[in-house]
Order: C-alpha cells, then sequence, then structure tokens
C-alpha cells in the first residue's frame, strides 16, 4: 500500500492543506513551526490509529471546533474526524465508507517513524527504551497492548494501595494480575531482543564498515521471571514496596541494554557509534514488521538528515529505497533531489 494523497483540516496550525504524495519519496521542507511534523502524525493517526505526539484535543487547531484527517491510498480511502462538541469526545474513522470509533486492529497498516529523539535512544531513560520495544512488539503481535494496558491498570491499582498502607491482603489480587502480565510483557520482550541480536551486528557492521561487535540484551531472563516466580518476587518484596510506595520489582523496572565490543555502548560508543547503533534497529524493525506483519511499511523521517552525517544519510536512502517515504527537513537534502517537494511557509 503507498498514500496517494494527504489533506488534513484544522489540525494543529493548519486550516486545510492538501497535497499529492509521491509513491516513493516525499520531502516537506519550510521553517521551524510550520506545521511539517503535524503532516507525519496525521499520517501515524490515519494509518496506525494513534499520535505520536499528543492527544485528539491537542490536535484541535486554535478556535476551531473540529479536526479532519483524509488520506488516500491506492487501494482504499480513509478518513479520522474528531468533533469535541459531540458527547462521546472521541476520534472516529472512516475506511471505505465503513465507520468505527476505534481502528481495528485488521485495518492497522504498519508504519515506521525515525525522528531526532531516536537517535537518544541509548542515553535516554529505561523507561524510552521499554517504551519502543513495547510500540515495536504491539506492531508485530496482536494483542500485546491489551497486555501492557492491563499490567498498567494493575500496576496503577497496587501503588495506589501501597500509598494508602494497604494490608498484604488486600495487595494479593493485584500482586496476581502484575504476574500474569508481567511474566508475558517479559517473555514477549526477550523473545523480540533475541530477533534484534540476530540482525545487528550485520547490520552494524554494514553502516559503520567495521568489525566492532554490536549487541543488544533484555536486563532479566524469561525463564527466571516465569508467572510463579515474578508474584513470588512481588509478594517477597510487599514490606520494601510499602515503605517506598510504589512497585519495585516487575518489567515496568527493566532495561533494554546496548553493548559495543562487550562494553555498555554508553560508556564507550562516540557519538557516530551511537547513531549508527540506533539506525541499525531502525532497519531491524522495517525488516522484522516485513517478515512478521507480511506488509511494508510506509516509512516516517521527521527531521533526521540533518542528524546524520552523509555516510548514514546514504545508508538512510539506500535501506529505504523499496518503501514510501515521508520525510522533513528544514531545506531540501541535496541527495534526494529526485523526490517530490512539498515547501511550507
Amino acid at each position: 500500500m503507498f498514500i496517494r494523497s494527504l489533506r488534513v483540516e484544522n489540525v494543529r496550525s493548519h486550516h486545510d492543506f492538501s497535497r499529492q504524495l509521491s509513491a516513493q519519496t516525499t520531502v516537506v521542507t519550510g521553517d521551524n513551526g510550520s506545521g511539517k511534523t503535524t503532516l507525519l502524525e496525521a499520517i501515524m493517526i490515519a494509518l496506525e490509529g494513534r499520535s505520536f505526539k499528543g492527544t485528539d484535543s491537542e490536535l484541535l487547531r486554535q478556535g476551531a471546533e473540529w479536526w479532519r484527517i483524509d488520506i488516500v491510498c491506492d487501494d482504499q480511502e480513509r478518513t479520522v474526524k474528531y468533533q469535541p462538541r459531540k458527547s462521546a469526545k472521541q476520534k472516529e474513522f472512516v475506511i471505505n465508507d465503513k465507520a468505527t470509533a476505534r481502528l481495528p486492529q485488521a485495518e492497522r497498516y504498519p508504519v515506521v517513524l525515525f525522528e531526532p529523539e531516536d537517535l537518544r535512544l541509548l542515553h535516554g531513560s529505561p523507561a524510552r527504551r521499554r517504551d519502543y520495544i513495547d510500540r515495536l512488539a504491539a506492531k508485530l503481535y496482536p494483542g500485546y497492548s491489551r497486555i501492557i494496558s492491563r499490567y498498567e491498570k494493575n500496576l496503577a491499582q497496587r501503588n495506589k494501595l501501597l500509598k494508602n498502607n494497604a494490608s498484604s491482603h488486600d495487595l494479593f489480587a493485584w500482586n496476581v494480575g502484575l504476574a500474569k502480565y508481567g511474566a508475558h510483557i517479559i517473555q514477549t520482550r526477550t523473545n523480540l531482543v533475541r530477533r534484534l541480536q540476530q540482525k545487528i551486528q550485520t547490520v552494524y557492521e554494514t553502516i559503520a564498515d567495521t568489525n566492532d561487535k554490536a549487541m543488544i540484551t533484555y536486563s532479566h531472563e524469561a525463564a527466571t521471571h516465569s508467572e510463579q516466580a515474578l508474584l513470588s518476587e512481588l509478594e517477597h518484596q510487599t514490606q520494601r514496596d510499602m515503605i517506598l510506595g510504589f512497585t519495585s520489582v516487575g518489567p515496568h523496572r527493566h532495561d533494554i541494554v546496548f553493548y559495543l565490543n562487550d562494553i555498555p555502548a554508553t560508556q564507550v560508543a562516540s557519538r557516530g557509534e551511537v547513531r549508527t547503533m540506533v539506525l541499525a534497529v531502525k532497519f531491524i524493525e522495517v525488516d522484522l514488521i516485513e517478515e512478521i506483519v507480511e506488509k511494508k511499511p510506509i516509512i516516517l523521517l521527521d527531521d533526521v538528515f540533518s542528524e546524520l552525517d552523509k555516510n548514514r544519510q546514504a545508508h538512510l536512502v539506500t535501506n529505504f529505497k523499496n518503501h514510501q517515504i515521508i520525510m522533513t527537513s528544514v531545506s531540501a537534502p541535496s541527495s534526494l533531489s529526485r523526490a517530490g517537494m512539498i515547501r511550507l511557509r
């Protein structure tokens, strides 16, 4: 699938924007604040049902009463509407004239977003890395998002009880829920990180043209974090958690760790090496989506060319040459002279 055209109305700074898109590469240029990223955000909402930046109400242009996104693809038309004055106050998705309150899993089309913040994946917080692996898992494995949601609800309730000096008996039901969903999360993350690890060395060598050893691991072994083992750990830590006022064990405390030559990459990797490792992970993400979901994802690049040297820019373009790319940049990259160009003012 590829997108033929995009229209957004009353979305952030855009009153009414409409353009045709190239089946290969479209470059959206303009000054900071001109609304370039908003167009990528609109595409993600239409295809995956979610924004990577804000809530539905935050997308509404100041003074407007509704917003709307329309995309025409080679095989279908999609519309997303939001009218906050309606009692439901939620989006409505319309695909080929069929309306739903939520985008059905079967109608979600994979998008791979690459933004400057991704280049800080290694040096960012563990939460950033957990969020990355969970978002990828949700694209690959139907139902994973529900597991995450249920885990978070159990976690929030347990933390609330801990703050209110609840007894061990009161906590038990929430411990059971956390153990059940937590074990599933750990197993999924471990398997996914293992698949990333199987490919990262080859991809890293190709980009960096070096024999350095790249590795990625999950901080906890699934084999030692079964449902029963996690339940025992939660109960063992109950007194400590009561003092702390929050749940100190479980997948919400785990991490994904990157290594360069068997040393944590954050300790030894240069700026360029870190960016090479992140690029490698993004390339593998695309491969995994094609392999497991059996769909060719659409690539959204949000102002990342300015963050990469010419060698890494070339690898980015080469690796995604068989995909539709919509990218933003303050100015048009010279290496993409044949791309479709959109200038925002």
